[in-house]
């Protein structure tokens, strides 16, 4: 399937806690390339399941494929997701960008509830991008989570989160791993 095949608002952006402010890379591909923001009732105190319930109900507005772009904690949301979800077969594929690690001790007690991470295989293709000093997750933990969720991986170089504060702009390069991801 081509690029093309795939209605700009089926490229569905998932922000992580708090969402993407106007600088991140999220929120200009949202203006810029019409992707879709999929929008959450509590950016505060995110409940699992009812980020998962929410990416449910906007994959089934559409019996067309969708890509999921996910940012922090929308990358744990994509995991959990599809180890539940009945309609992962929507999804064509997942980039996946900084991986936050939600079991660490030092993360904050609003995201208690995104323990344990869910580690199964996903089912569709996926890529994960790492940054080499991101705050919220070690090196090494984010490649075990890459293993484990069968993505392959692309290691940015020291970027941070690679949100507004990494000085991504409008990101070009994340554009260019999204085409190489869906081929």
């Amino acid at each position: 399937m081509s690029r093309a095949a795939i209605d700009p608002s089926r490229f569905l952006l998932l922000p992580g806690w708090l969402g993407s402010d106007g600088d991140h890379w999220q929120s200009r591909w949202e203006a810029l390339h019409g992707c879709r923001r999929v929008e959450q009732d509590d950016w505060l105190w995110p409940k699992r399941g009812d980020w998962m319930a929410r990416l449910d109900e906007v994959l089934l507005e559409s019996d067309r494929p969708a890509v999921l772009i996910a940012h922090s904690l929308g990358c744990q949301r994509v995991a959990a997701w599809a180890a539940h979800s009945q309609h992962a077969a929507r999804v064509r594929a997942a980039l996946l960008v900084a991986i936050p690690d939600t079991e660490r001790h030092d993360m904050p007690p609003n995201l208690a509830g995104w323990r344990p991470v869910v580690r199964e295989r996903l089912p569709f293709a996926s890529l994960a991008v790492v940054s080499s000093d991101d705050p919220y997750c070690a090196p090494a933990r984010a490649e075990q989570f890459v293993r484990d969720w069968g993505s392959d991986a692309f290691d940015i170089g020291p970027r941070g989160h690679i949100n507004g504060d990494s000085g991504l702009a409008d990101w070009p390069q994340g554009r260019a791993l999204l085409r190489t991801l869906l081929g």
